[in-house]
């Protein structure tokens, strides 16, 4: 598996390419938008987009997506549907943040725990982690040992619940419970700035560590 972090948005979102390097299949997950940079990201690899795989349903991760799946002409699997309220109200969001207008559109898929998805050759295990928001949902490629995380768990730090049906609590289980046992040695890629890895982070992230009580 090949992977290219690619920085979108005034935000800085971290839009990862995924490549199978055995088929040339690719996908692109949140792409939160500087379609224009994505594309020619895309091209520079020669790979092959067959789908759009989405964490959540925040402007910065997906609204580049239905300019892209028109683009690619390719199907949009996830986030888990609690978040679809999110989705519908792109234009508001955009609005409210200084964005340039965007399209809401509908997945083709939405995900649930448990569920697989495919790229090319590789598997992704789904792993609900709601929190940050009630339908965020988490990528984990075993073989690699890793893991693309969203907006759930930074280097140092963890995902705003401040938002609609965002809930401090629930975030910390999801942490805990859902990502910490994939194990130490899982490297992730955040949604916003550098990888870490579970091990580190639960070992030294304020949040989840217990230094703050």
């Amino acid at each position: 598996m090949k992977v290219l972090t690619i920085p979108v948005t005034p935000f800085q979102q971290n839009c990862s390419l995924v490549i199978c390097q055995q088929t040339k299949r690719a996908a692109l997950i949140d792409p939160g938008g500087d379609t224009d940079i994505l594309k020619r990201a895309v091209d520079e690899t020669g790979a092959v987009i067959e789908k759009l795989l989405l964490t959540h349903g925040h402007l910065d991760h997906v609204g580049g997506t239905a300019s892209l799946a028109e683009h690619y002409n390719v199907p949009i699997e996830g986030p888990h549907e609690a978040d679809r309220f999110w989705i519908d109200q792109l234009s508001m969001q955009a609005s409210m943040f200084g964005f340039p207008p965007v399209r809401s559109f509908q997945p083709d898929r939405w995900l649930q725990q448990g569920d697989e998805v495919q790229v090319g050759a590789l598997k992704f295990q789904v792993l609900h982690c709601p929190g940050h928001s009630p339908g965020h949902v988490v990528f984990f490629q075993a073989e690699s040992k890793l893991a693309f995380v969203g907006d759930v768990l930074f280097a140092g730090s963890i995902g705003r619940t401040d938002f609609a049906q965002g809930d401090f609590d629930t975030l910390i289980h999801s942490i805990k419970s859902v990502l910490f046992p994939l194990g130490d040695d899982v490297e992730f890629i955040p949604g916003h700035g550098p990888n870490s890895t579970l091990g580190r982070e639960r070992r030294t992230n304020p949040f989840v560590s217990g230094q703050f009580g």
